[in-house]
């Protein structure tokens, strides 16, 4: 057994040194075919650089003679977290399909510029390929695609040698890369936006944007629009890192993208968060010193993106340190307010009252998912650690599951937030409605002492008045003094006459029974009225029709009705000149119905109410107003006027 063994393991050494194709493959080449290549090798090298050494072909080939390539540690994944300077890339392919095939060297991670360089048959000098940059969108690049393609062309057979030399202002290095054929690449890409989601997802979330924008025009709930703004930010934020923002959106929102930067949209979505938490757990109402801690951390957040944002758009491009030293500050700025934002629900969560703990605790659900997202992606980026455990990565899953959870919590406060404004509008409601009767009764208790004034005080002295100058000592006086003075007499004794009158009139209309201080039903107290008012030697002569139901009434509504009508009969008294009023009552099944219609000489209702009257009328309004009624006037000049009010019972 000891020799066959021997013997196999010759004739296996001995078969490598056989001119075949298959043999003079190094192991470090990739098999280029129309199928996948195999996942387990390890195809691609790197190297960083300086960035001040000359960026050419000969720099690369002379650092590889020098030894300074090493293997990436994973397929297709160059993953070094922060390393200032050049990346060169190289790979050796062979192209196994039996034709000249076209490929394209893919790169899945923004970067500033990339050029490919050739070395046919792993041997002369290099040749430039192509060149691309990922500032430009998909639509004007070399190869018109979501990732940053660089093509070239391999005949049937062949063996080459490729280096690619890779800028990145960033340097934040988490680069994926791999070399397929053009036929398979987009293929993929045709099947991308499927497999991967992205085709209901990027729906859900710009759909979740728009509903909340328009659920705040019509609440103004400023929740709701810091809610748009955190799921735009992370939506953006996953576009880019899955290079979808080259293809769907235009050159001018894709380079300001860029300029602020990914951590930038993290850092916005981060103070939208806290500003958005603030707002459910309601810091402002019992943790003044956290809410304010809350602001300072969401603002800080919002200008240390606008600063990235204008370092990258106007000044000059910075050295390795201050690029550096500005992605340190953000990564350290995201990590400081992921850990403030769970340290502030920490405390309302332990300190709270119950129901703050509560709101404390649904809101740290979704907060938990927003940090096992972000923190996810920072480590990777880091260069520490790579997690991955689900395509197209956790933060996408994560914001779907906040988006089901939140949309639920801020449904759950949306109704909350109806019932109270429902309270509120009752209470409002309640509030106008005793200041209305407040009011109504000082009017009314004003009305009845100005009724008794009239009666008890006013009305003995100009009857007295009246008395006296139709005395016998008047009338002797009267026989021995000239006709003019009889004259004068006459017209004396008749304005007398017409003052008590009105007086009578007016304490009437003012009290129903000023008298005995009590108001009887609807019906006695309009039939009481009209009875007084006819008595008058001379004026309006009053038709009326009361229904007896309308003593029925509440009686609220019946003092109403009452005053509205004596307020319209006073009206035609003083203004209308009417010599006939026709006034009816009548119950109806859910309204009582008033109607005063008088023959007077009217008058325009669409002109504005005189400077010093127009109170009568406006009154009317405001009683049946208090009690959700309506008034409708028809009148003409000339013509007489017609009052119809219902009020509802």
């Amino acid at each position: 057994m000891r020799y066959l063994l021997l013997l196999g393991w010759l004739l296996l050494a001995g078969g490598g040194w056989v001119p075949t194709a298959a043999a003079q493959a190094l192991p470090d080449t990739l098999h280029l075919s129309y199928a996948e290549y195999d996942p387990a090798a390890r195809f691609f090298s790197y190297c960083f650089d300086e960035c001040r050494q000359p960026a050419t072909a000969g720099r690369a080939a002379s650092l590889w003679a020098a030894g300074r390539f090493r293997r990436l540690s994973r397929q297709d994944l160059l993953q070094a977290g922060y390393q200032p300077g050049r990346l060169w890339l190289r790979v050796a392919a062979l192209n196994t399909i039996p034709q000249r095939t076209h490929f394209l060297w893919n790169i899945y991670s923004f970067v500033d510029s990339a050029t490919l360089y050739v070395q046919p048959d792993g041997r002369g000098p290099l040749h430039r390929v192509a060149a691309a940059s990922s500032w430009a969108v998909a639509a004007v690049r070399p190869f018109p695609a979501r990732p940053l393609c660089l093509p070239f062309w391999l005949g049937a057979g062949q063996r080459a040698v490729y280096y690619l030399r890779v800028e990145s202002r960033c340097a934040n290095w988490l680069l994926f890369t791999d070399v397929t054929t053009t036929e398979g690449f987009l293929r993929y890409e045709q099947n991308y936006l499927g497999f991967t989601y992205w085709n209901w997802l990027l729906g859900l979330y710009l759909g979740s944007v728009l509903v909340n924008l328009i659920l705040y025009l019509f609440l103004r709930d400023r929740i709701l629009l810091w809610y748009g703004g955190y799921v735009l930010s992370i939506t953006w934020f996953l576009l880019m890192e899955e290079n979808l923002d080259a293809v769907l959106l235009p050159q001018a929102v894709y380079t300001v993208g860029w300029q602020l930067g990914q951590f930038s949209l993290l850092l916005l979505a981060q103070a939208c968060g806290l500003r958005i938490m603030a707002l459910f757990v309601r810091l402002r109402q019992s943790w003044p010193r956290l809410h304010l801690l809350s602001r300072w951390l969401s603002n800080g957040a919002i200008v240390c993106a606008v600063a990235c944002w204008a370092v990258a758009r106007w000044a000059a491009p910075l050295a390795p340190a201050g690029q550096a030293g500005l992605l340190l500050g953000r990564t350290g700025l995201l990590w400081g307010l992921l850990l403030a934002g769970g340290g502030i629900l920490a405390a309302v969560g332990w300190w709270g009252r119950p129901a703050q703990r509560r709101l404390a605790a649904l809101y740290g659900a979704t907060y938990l998912l927003f940090g096992w997202g972000t923190a996810e992606l920072l480590l990777n980026y880091s260069g520490a650690v790579y997690i991955e455990f689900i395509k197209p990565n956790s933060l996408a899953w994560c914001l779907v599951a906040e988006l089901i959870l939140l949309s639920a919590l801020l449904t759950g406060r949306f109704h909350r937030a109806l019932r109270q404004a429902a309270d509120q509008r009752l209470r409002r409601l309640r509030e106008h409605e005793a200041a209305s009767r407040r009011l109504i009764a000082a009017q009314d208790e004003e009305r009845e002492a100005l009724a008794r004034e009239l009666h008890d005080a006013l009305a003995p002295g100009l009857t007295a008045l009246h008395l006296a100058w139709q005395g016998r000592l008047v009338r002797q006086a009267l026989a021995q003094a000239p006709p003019l003075l009889a004259e004068a007499h006459a017209q004396t004794e008749a304005l007398l006459r017409q003052l008590r009158r009105d007086v009578r009139a007016l304490s009437q209309v003012l009290l129903p029974s000023p008298t005995t201080g009590e108001q009887p039903p609807l019906p006695a107290a309009v039939a009481l009225l009209t009875e007084t008012l006819n008595m008058a030697d001379e004026g309006l002569h009053i038709e009326y029709v009361c229904d007896a139901a309308a003593a029925e009434v509440p009686l609220a509504v019946q003092q109403a009705a009452y005053r509205i009508v004596a307020e319209l009969l006073h009206n035609a008294l003083r203004h209308a000149h009417a010599q006939r009023v026709r006034v009816e009552v009548h119950r109806r099944p859910t309204a009582l119905h008033l109607l005063v219609a008088d023959d007077g000489r009217g008058f325009d209702p669409a002109a504005p109410p005189p400077r010093s009257g127009g109170l009568g009328l406006r009154g009317v309004r405001a009683r049946a107003s208090y009690l959700r009624g309506q008034v409708q006037v028809v009148s003409q000049l000339g013509q007489g006027t017609r009052i119809e009010v219902e009020l509802p019972v």
